[in-house]
């Protein structure tokens, strides 16, 4: 059985996480699909910080049934580096293991050693209808190891943590938008003002 990765600052997580993740399970037949959150991102800077960003993704994951939390990444000193997540993965579960990610790929050629990442485990990549695939094409030939990068549809969700950080901060509501233990840690917290 495939295990998957999902991994991601996750401030806050959102109803697109969740159907990212649920698409990615059935894509791959996930036995397992593991929520590693960032405990130092090199490639952005997080206002909320890394115990704070894993208990709200405890609240989006509960009871996720093959879902489960890592927290790897909060464990180990210095940048979480997507290449050594993975290294670490393959060497506690077999193959075949999925990356899922969906807007990150766009970037994947400038990410410390893309080609070092596939030597591990292959992505399993979200895209959206009508998503240039001349794109995509673009990157894949930037890669030495095309063939461990697999393609999925899934339908579009018009979310991103950075617009409900804006919306908590003007004291919109926020309650479509990510789950409601979610929306109730962020209040609790008082997390985003």
């Amino acid at each position: 059985m495939a295990t998957g990765v999902l991994g991601g600052t996750f401030d806050p997580p959102h109803l697109g996480h969740l159907a990212l993740a649920d698409a990615a399970i059935e894509r791959f037949g996930l036995e397992r699909l593991v929520v590693v959150v960032a405990g130092d991102p090199p490639h952005k800077s997080t206002g909320t910080d890394a115990e704070t960003r894993f208990r709200l993704a405890e609240a989006a994951f509960a009871g996720g049934g093959a879902i489960e939390l890592s927290r790897h990444e909060l464990e180990r000193e210095g940048p979480s580096y997507t290449v050594e997540t993975a290294r670490w993965a393959a060497e506690r579960w077999s193959d075949p293991i999925f990356f899922v990610g969906a807007d990150e790929f766009a970037d994947f050629p400038g990410w410390r050693d893309p080609n070092g990442i596939l030597q591990h485990v292959r992505l399993g990549v979200a895209t959206r209808p009508g998503y240039p695939r001349e794109y995509l094409e673009r990157v894949l030939g930037a890669l030495t190891r095309p063939d461990r990068v697999e393609l999925f549809e899934i339908p579009p969700v018009a979310i991103s943590s950075r617009e409900i950080r804006a919306r908590v901060a003007e004291g919109e509501a926020i309650e479509t938008l990510v789950p409601e233990r979610v929306a109730r840690l962020i209040e609790e917290l008082g997390l985003y003002r």
